[in-house]
């Protein structure tokens, strides 16, 4: 028996594509660059047609089986990257280092051309355009632990920020909700509770080897990153998160194979410089994005009048996370105040605002070597305007040196660019004509040539007679003459001009050597302009980037202005009012309303009811507003809203009211709405339970306090309870700021009690057994919970509301006189509800029962149609 032949080595490109492969890691699909696509192999392929719905195909053989493949367009691989990434898919990308010429210079005709990967794209590292969201960051954050430290750094390198703060685990979530980052790095020997928390916030997680998070190490890298000789400048920083920024500075490094992005040095943030807005709160309170998801009906939709990319992405941050540091909040009140108070000035501005492009990312895409044309004159628009604003807004609260000191590279971008240069370089004219000698000598030719072609076109059909001839042009064959075959004898009859070179099936083509010549210096014209441009746009990207730091800086005040003119238009449009910021405690807001529930209102052309809200604590006291009343009488608008003023005023906005007054907010936590968690086991009580610790555990005396229905997920005494213990804690703990919604009128007795209780009501009307909602909080107590008359404005079946407005009698008849257990022994379990009575029918359905069709003639027929007619009129009537 003879034994199985071996199987055929890998061919040459496998063989690279393989090496190349392991080099990428499994965990990473390789686009594999083949001339105009990328392409993928084995399971790489695979998984991409999955994801990607596309054909997968084979092609040769590896180790005696097919190699499967599948491949994207490299024109359209951006949004085929967008596919995988936003699928959870890391992608490396390997591109051909040289040309097939050079490859065959260099080792034969056999050559593989030289490839090698060129970056690694995760969900992180995103810069361009098509892979991101224009109006949202993409942060990209490192989570470090040394001994009894803990810290994150956050970065969007798409922009250059670059962030760190002390982060103990416990405010992990919290911290990485607020930034919104997309990839979490941590070391692979992390405690596995980091990497949990932020997959279940749906946040890609990376581990990387643990020498990556050396502090020391971080030291060095960050030291030469920056070119200092210490950190020191950059704050306090502890090792932890020097360990985070060095991770993160390392993954930004490999992932981009050594060409970083302009990280700006870090901001370190101080611990109590911004409000504290945990994970549940945010949620529930739907700050950035509503609970199933999305912009639209949340806060951060109903505010936004941004009119820029970069302006939108710090309104985001700034409802994010809003300030605790008076004298910057009261700066950003005085910039809206005075755009409220000078509108045609601040619509100037707004104009102005629209006609820029985004500066920062524009800088990202240059430093990385991703950058065209366009990110070029994205920059000079922003020169340009910066240059109409600067002294437009000197001597008002919005005026900022970062919008001067950029004459020199304004004037340089101006006279260098085209007025409206091509996306990529060699798409069309870059550079303006009249800016470079050269090139324009290099164009001329160029263009000339084809004015030349043209000219001895027509001396070829003039010499020959042959009116059809042509002189066509094609990669192959370069410049040649192209006749019919029936004039092959004419051509032929001047040897000394044309020489044959190529026939098809119909066309006759021919070269001369005055048409040899005229290609070599076309081609070489060509060539030599866009080389000069090239060269020049490349001058152009280093002057710009040599001034990187004060155009990030003009970045930052564009998009703050455009911020200012956008709160300032909604405060004018929606009546919204400078809300007086201070040390205190209190916190008033004399007709408030909820910002996101008016919009909505306000579309289908219904007015809000707006309400009072009083806090004031006495001394260092609490103050609780104990709000009881129906459901859907507007309990959560009342709560939510206030705590969204709140954010508003300390984000820098004003605020939906007449009035408004708030002593500083440290913290803000929200219970509010119902949801369990499958996943973790957890019911919607326990979720309710755990969210409600995490408050008593958590408020501090600055705090504020919405809860929303404590207790509803359980039996009725024990539900009382535990609410009742819950405001008792907020009272006699905490002595935080709260307003507590519940259905247990009962609790109102604590009003009597507690002396930083204040007992409201949520006003209805009943009328003819039906409840009427007035939404309006006064003060007071609900006698009741009207659970059954809202059942029935649900649409509860009336068999089901009569009976239970019957047990709902019987309940408490019966607890005042033996208790509800013996009311519930006396009541059939499976008692059916009275059939309603049987309707009597009416006088047109009377009169149609008696009519007999088949004896009707045609106008009998239209007389008891006119008579069914008068019927029911009258019965409507009645």
């Amino acid at each position: 028996m003879k034994d199985a032949p071996d199987p055929k080595p890998a061919t040459p490109m496998i063989a690279q594509y393989l090496a190349i492969k392991r080099e990428a890691g499994e965990d990473a699909l390789l686009f594999y660059r083949m001339g105009d696509f990328y392409e993928l192999f084995f399971r790489d392929a695979a998984r991409a047609a999955a994801a990607l719905d596309i054909a997968l195909t084979t092609r040769g053989e590896h180790d005696g089986a097919p190699i499967p493949m599948c491949g994207v367009p490299v024109h359209a691989a951006e949004s085929y990257l967008q596919t995988l990434i936003r699928r959870g898919f890391r992608v490396a990308v390997c591109e051909q280092l040289e040309t097939p010429e050079e490859a065959r210079a260099r080792a034969g005709s056999k050559a593989v051309v030289r490839r090698g990967i060129t970056r690694l794209v995760t969900p992180g590292t995103l810069t361009e355009d098509a892979l991101l969201d224009a109006r949202a960051a993409n942060h990209l954050a490192a989570f470090a632990r040394v001994r009894d430290d803990a810290a994150l750094a956050w970065a969007d390198i798409s922009t250059g920020a670059l962030h760190v703060a002390p982060c103990p685990g416990p405010r992990l979530a919290a911290a990485l909700a607020r930034h919104g980052a997309r990839e979490l790095l941590v070391a692979d020997d992390a405690d596995p509770a980091v990497a949990a928390t932020a997959e279940e916030a749906g946040i890609a997680v990376t581990a990387l080897p643990p020498p990556l998070f050396d502090s020391a190490a971080a030291d060095r890298r960050l030291r030469a990153l920056f070119a200092v000789a210490t950190l020191d400048a950059f704050g306090p920083l502890g090792r932890a998160e020097v360990a985070a920024l060095g991770a993160l500075v390392g993954y930004v490094e490999d992932t981009q194979r050594g060409r970083l992005p302009l990280l700006r040095p870090p901001r370190r943030e101080r611990a109590g410089e911004r409000m504290e807005i945990d994970a549940a709160t945010r949620r529930g309170l739907e700050l950035t994005e509503r609970q199933g998801g999305g912009r639209d009906g949340s806060l951060l939709h109903a505010v936004d009048r941004t009119v820029t990319a970069a302006g939108a992405r710090l309104l985001e941050r700034r409802l994010a996370a809003p300030l605790r540091d008076l004298a910057r909040i009261r700066r950003r009140h005085d910039a809206v105040a005075w755009a409220v108070a000078a509108p045609r000035e601040a619509d100037a501005l707004r104009a102005a605002l629209r006609g820029t492009a985004d500066l920062a990312r524009a800088l990202g895409r240059l430093s990385l070597g991703r950058g065209g044309p366009r990110d070029l004159a994205a920059i000079r628009s922003n020169l340009d305007a910066a240059a109409r604003l600067h002294p437009a807004l000197d001597e008002t609260p919005l005026a900022t040196d970062a919008l001067g000191g950029h004459d020199a590279l304004r004037a340089r971008l101006r006279d260098a660019l085209a007025a409206e240069p091509p996306p990529r370089l060699g798409d069309g004219p870059t550079i303006a004509p009249g800016f470079d000698p050269e090139l324009d000598e290099a164009r001329t030719l160029r263009d000339e040539g084809r004015g030349v072609v043209a000219r001895l076109q027509g001396r070829y059909a003039e010499a020959t007679g042959i009116a059809s001839l042509k002189v066509r042009h094609n990669n192959v064959l370069g410049y040649f003459v192209e006749t019919t075959a029936a004039h092959e004898a004419t051509m032929r009859g001047h040897p000394d001009l044309f020489r044959h070179r190529q026939t098809t099936a119909s066309q006759l083509r021919w070269t001369t050597a005055e048409l040899a010549d005229l290609e070599s210096r076309i081609l070489h014209a060509a060539a030599r302009a866009a080389e000069r441009e090239a060269a020049l746009f490349a001058a152009l990207r280093d002057e710009v980037l040599a001034r990187a730091e004060p155009l990030h800086a003009l970045a930052e005040a564009l998009a703050a202005l455009d911020v200012a003119a956008a709160w300032a238009d909604l405060a004018r449009d929606r009546d919204w009012c400078r809300p007086t910021v201070d040390e205190g405690r209190a916190l008033r807001l004399r007709a408030a309303r909820h910002p996101v529930v008016e919009r909505a209102l306000a579309r289908t052309g219904q007015p809000f009811v707006a309400n009072d809200v009083d806090l004031a604590p006495d001394g260092d006291g609490a103050a609780v507003a104990l709000l009881t009343g129906p459901n859907m009488a507007g309990k959560s608008t009342w709560l939510r809203g206030a705590a969204l003023a709140a954010i508003l005023a300390q984000a820098g906005a004003f605020v939906p009211a007449a009035e408004a007054h708030l002593g500083l907010v440290s913290q803000v936590f929200s219970r509010v709405g119902a949801a369990d968690d499958l996943a973790r086991g957890r019911s919607t009580f326990m979720v309710e339970m755990v969210e409600t610790a995490a408050i008593l555990h958590g408020a501090d005396d600055r705090a504020l306090v919405i809860l929303d229905e404590i207790g509803r997920g359980t039996a009725t005494f024990d539900g009382l309870s535990i609410a009742w213990a819950v405001l008792e804690h907020l009272h006699d703990r905490n002595r935080c700021r709260a307003l507590f919604a519940t259905h247990y009128h009962e609790l109102a007795a604590l009003a009597d009690r507690l002396p930083g209780v204040r007992a409201h009501t949520m006003a209805v009307r009943e009328w003819e057994g039906e409840v009427v909602f007035l939404h309006e909080v006064r003060p007071g107590a609900a006698d009741r919970s009207y659970g059954v008359q809202v059942a029935r404005l649900a649409g509860l079946p009336e068999p089901a509301v009569a009976r239970a407005r019957e047990v709902l009698a019987a309940l408490e008849r019966g607890d005042r006189e033996s208790g509800p257990r013996a009311v519930l022994d006396d009541l059939p379990l499976f008692r059916a509800a009275p059939p309603p009575p049987p309707a009597r029918p009416s006088a047109v359905e009377a009169r149609l029962r008696a009519a007999q069709p088949d004896a009707l003639t045609p106008r009998a027929a239209l007389d008891l149609l006119y008579e069914l007619r008068a019927a029911l009129g009258d019965e409507d009537g009645a």
